[in-house]
């Protein structure tokens, strides 16, 4: 039997890995009837027990004491992806973390094909880090290390864009794949021409879903718990605004299970004690007792998707204090994302300049990626590729569909 080869698609948010049978892509299961695996990991402080994917969430719903961990890709090819801390009485860096999340997907896809999986056609951005250059090969080095950690052999790594125009097919024209993942948006533009597809442009930027929940945390979520508030001077008279670092970890996915530590809820104490506002303070202080953080990150995240399906939600906050629960409507929406949405367009026309391609000339757009349901950036997006016909593709599962695709190229 050969040696299986599978595509994964590690993405910020959710994972997916497919295999090539019959010359189609299969998803592989790796959580029972699921198509994908939040990337998601809880150390469990009790049972000195590691939790994966929707087991992972479910143990930091249900309250049990550890650390939960979102989007660790975010911080590839950064200095916090080598910091050393201890997890479980083990000195781990997070790529140590994120290798072990990848050797559970190897695992898990090993059990559903019956066979070791050691060699991947793996999915990345175009641009891990689209401002730095040096970040950006970095955060590369460091993913290619955390698959070999893992204990793949083989790994072949494809843009993400690239893989979902192989999954979208051939429809003769200029197609222009959008890509918007939880950390990043990528584009590839393409031309197919009697079943063949020719890649002319791809690039892509960091902006993606966790961003989008960033911006509406800051907005709605922070103030409530004091951010953009004063304190009083300890010695004398005066005031000083709320330093907004604290706030900002808390807002960002990668970074909120590095709040909880003992300086944190020693320094929002203090400020508790010099609070213009102790009531909205207060609140601060008991997410970081209870270790909240990521519970307020889900509220934003769910009140985001009603806000966009049926123009108005509620960010959930009763956790912190019972009937606390701001409304978030899709004006919020249009009005908090519409900085970025409007980069992720000009991201959009660039790509289609590097191909030496007008925007009037593209015929097709296919949205991929779960952040590309956002109908603010559905509606820009027309508005810029006026003759384009629209689509939505498997928005979850088109990347890894294309990398399934292209390990028969290998």
């Amino acid at each position: 039997m050969t040696a299986p080869v599978i595509g994964i698609d590690f993405g910020t948010s959710n994972t997916a890995a497919a295999v090539l049978e019959r010359g189609r892509p299969r998803i592989i299961t790796l959580e029972p009837e699921q198509e994908t695996l939040p990337t998601a990991i809880f150390l469990d402080f009790a049972s000195r027990h590691t939790y994966y994917g929707r087991d992972a969430v479910s143990a930091l719903i249900d309250g049990h004491d550890g650390r939960f961990m979102r989007a660790l890709k975010s911080v590839l090819g950064t200095p916090l992806a080598r910091e050393r801390r201890t997890f479980l009485n083990e000195r781990l860096t997070l790529l140590d973390v994120v290798a072990r999340f990848l050797a559970e997907v190897r695992a898990r896809a090993s059990a559903d094909l019956g066979a070791e999986v050691r060699s991947v056609v793996a999915g990345r951005p175009v641009h891990f880090h689209s401002a730095d250059a040096g970040r950006d090969a970095q955060a590369a080095a460091d993913l290619a290390e955390c698959y070999a950690m893992a204990g793949f052999e083989t790994v072949r790594f494809l843009a993400e864009p690239e893989a979902a125009a192989l999954a979208a097919g051939a429809s003769d024209g200029l197609s222009l794949i959008v890509d918007i993942g939880g950390g990043t948006s990528d584009f590839t533009l393409f031309r197919s021409n009697a079943g063949r597809m020719q890649v002319l442009a791809s690039h892509g930027i960091r902006i993606g879903g966790t961003d989008f929940d960033k911006a509406l945390s800051l907005a709605h979520v922070m103030p409530l718990l004091g951010m953009g508030g004063e304190l009083r001077n300890l010695l004398g008279k005066g005031r000083n605004s709320v330093p907004p670092s604290m706030y900002l970890d808390l807002a960002s996915w990668e970074k909120i299970v590095f709040v909880y530590g003992a300086d944190s809820l020693r320094d929002a104490r203090q400020m508790l004690k010099l609070a213009v506002d102790p009531y909205r303070m207060q609140r601060l202080v008991t997410v970081l007792e209870m270790h909240l953080g990521h519970d307020l990150a889900f509220m934003v995240e769910a009140a985001k998707i009603t806000a966009n399906g049926s123009g108005m939600g509620e960010i959930n906050l009763s956790v912190i204090e019972p009937g606390l629960q701001p409304p978030l409507s899709e004006a919020d929406l249009m009005t908090g994302l519409w900085p970025m949405v409007e980069r992720i367009g000009q991201a959009a026309s660039d790509t289609a300049e590097m191909a030496g391609v007008a925007e009037d000339a593209v015929d097709r757009v296919v949205f991929v990626g779960g952040s590309s349901l956002i109908g603010v950036l559905d509606r820009l997006m027309r508005v810029r590729f006026q003759n384009a016909g629209f689509e939505y593709s498997e928005v979850f599962t088109a990347v890894v569909d294309g990398l399934a695709l292209a390990t028969a190229e290998g």
